[in-house]
């Protein structure tokens, strides 16, 4: 097993790459949290973005996977949540920068990408360090300064 929790969640439209990423990480040997074990035609995503943000949060898991129709809408609500820094994820480059520039903690995908193009990109995220360089923690920080409604620079 390895020692990086990962929590995940879909909406109804997401549900089987969900399973099928699911299915990977298990492969991968990574503890997994399944923050939408139940989906219906009715279901509202920021649920379960919010879900998947507080086990971050609540350090019951370390990183956060979230699928939905566009990735978009997910990674809109996950970004509402204080201390997450999500990334909508379309390339190998995504994955990796947006770990090490912007130490982001959950990703999302769309559900029309190849499904083994996403298994790369997940395994690239979590390998990749968060922020290698100051510049990008200086960065980063001024978001979390904001985020604390301490960043008065405008």
């Amino acid at each position: 097993m390895k020692n990086i929790t990962i929590a995940i969640a879909s909406d109804h439209r997401g549900v089987t790459y969900k399973k099928e990423i699911i299915k990977y990480l298990q492969e991968e040997q990574y503890p997994i949290i399944d923050c939408s074990k139940e989906n219906t035609p009715t279901d509202d995503y920021p649920d379960f973005a919010f879900k998947v943000c507080h086990k971050i949060i609540n350090k019951e898991a370390d990183l956060g996977i979230l699928v939905c129709r566009s990735g978009i809408g997910m990674s809109i609500a996950a970004n509402k949540v204080k201390g997450i820094r999500c990334a909508k994820i379309n390339s190998l480059e995504d994955a990796i920068l947006s770990r090490n520039d912007n130490g982001a903690n959950v990703m999302t995908f769309n559900y029309t990408e190849k499904i083994d193009n996403i298994k790369k990109y997940i395994k690239a995220f979590i390998e990749a360090q968060a922020i290698t360089d100051e510049r990008h923690q200086r960065r980063v920080d001024k978001i979390i300064k904001y985020e604390n409604g301490e960043y008065n620079e405008l």
